[in-house]
């Protein structure tokens, strides 16, 4: 395949070239040369990525992680949301469900207080099932039903493939996007066992291009059509660092070398749009709707009033959601309601 690549986007791909954004602290990874064997073993990075390290590496990127797009404006940045009662022990003013999720908040002491649920407690699991519904499906669920969907495509060429747009409802970690790592034990899944429609995607460019500015472009795109969505922030966030992870994962497969900082901030640029939280029953951000008492100008001659309170529910922050095409932000119930 021969996308056409323009000679801007190449210089820029030369300009960005430099010092890998790693280092063994944050994934560990093989020592290897140019002329280093395809077959070499690669170590990927932990299942439950450490936003310690995130932090003192890469604090932008961390920002982008936690934004909310939806309720973010150009003068002041808002995060997701908790959106769950898990943390309260740590602090009602800021760990409560309404609050926003903050850099401080899940580093220096507190780095582990958001792990994949496989590494949760039993009775936290328990908990978050009987509360949210929260149940993560198995790998080999995931690759059956995406393999159903999957199969309508196999005749597409590379760019009609990466650019088809998929979604992923109460994504959880987002499985169904890019499975990492095993629901169930949490243990890291080969490059080649992932099942994940955006892994799908990146597998057929490793395959298929051998050009890294062309590689770098169409993964871009593929990231700009997969989509999904949460309920829960510390989920969201998890999901959002397997896609970001997974990107770097595909990458040093395909160069044997990281991405650079510049690179990956593109990337988690477009996941931090494309991954976001909302209430999938009301398409809004959860709890963001009000109940609000009513308020009587005044009392009736003859009132009728049975003692009881009236209440109204004011509606919640209606979802955005980037359109790449148009680089709009739009409603995400646009053509719903």
């Amino acid at each position: 395949m021969s996308l056409n690549i323009n000679n801007e986007y190449r210089r820029y791909m030369t300009q960005i070239e430099g010092s890998s954004l790693f280092d063994l602290s944050l994934c560990s990874t093989k020592s290897h040369d140019e002329h280093q064997d395809e077959d070499t073993l690669i170590e990927f990075g932990p299942a439950d990525i450490s936003e310690n390290t995130v932090r003192e590496q890469m604090p932008d990127i961390l920002d982008l992680l936690l934004i909310d797009r939806t309720t973010s404006t150009s003068r002041r940045k808002k995060n997701i949301i908790w959106a769950t009662e898990n943390y309260i022990q740590h602090g009602e003013k800021r760990y409560a469900a309404t609050c926003q999720i903050k850099p401080e908040l899940i580093t220096g002491d507190k780095g582990q207080i958001i792990m994949p649920r496989a590494l949760k407690s039993q009775e936290v699991q328990k908990e978050r099932t009987k509360s949210k519904a929260e149940v993560f499906t198995p790998t080999w669920i995931v690759k059956k039903q995406n393999d159903a969907i999957d199969s309508n495509y196999l005749d597409d060429d590379l760019e009609t493939y990466i650019k088809r747009k998929w979604l992923e409802i109460t994504c959880g970690e987002a499985p169904y996007m890019a499975s990492r790592y095993d629901m169930d034990t949490g243990e890291l899944i080969s490059l080649e066992d992932r099942v994940g429609f955006v892994d799908r995607k990146l597998k057929r460019i490793n395959t298929e291009v051998h050009d890294k500015a062309e590689w770098q472009l169409l993964v871009k795109e593929a990231y700009q059509s997969s989509y999904g969505f949460e309920w829960s922030g510390d989920s969201l966030l998890l999901a959002r660092e397997n896609l970001l992870y997974t990107y770097r994962d595909y990458y040093l497969a395909k160069w044997r070398e990281d991405p650079i900082y510049s690179l990956f901030k593109q990337i988690a640029e477009i996941i931090s749009y494309n991954l976001f939280q909302m209430d999938g029953l009301q398409y809004i951000i959860p709890l963001s709707s009000k109940k609000e008492k009513v308020v009587k100008d005044q009392l009736a001659l003859f009132d009728d009033d049975n003692g009881e309170d009236e209440w109204i529910i004011k509606p919640g922050k209606r979802v955005k959601i980037m359109n790449w095409d148009t680089k709009k932000m739009e409603f995400f119930d646009k053509g719903i309601k």
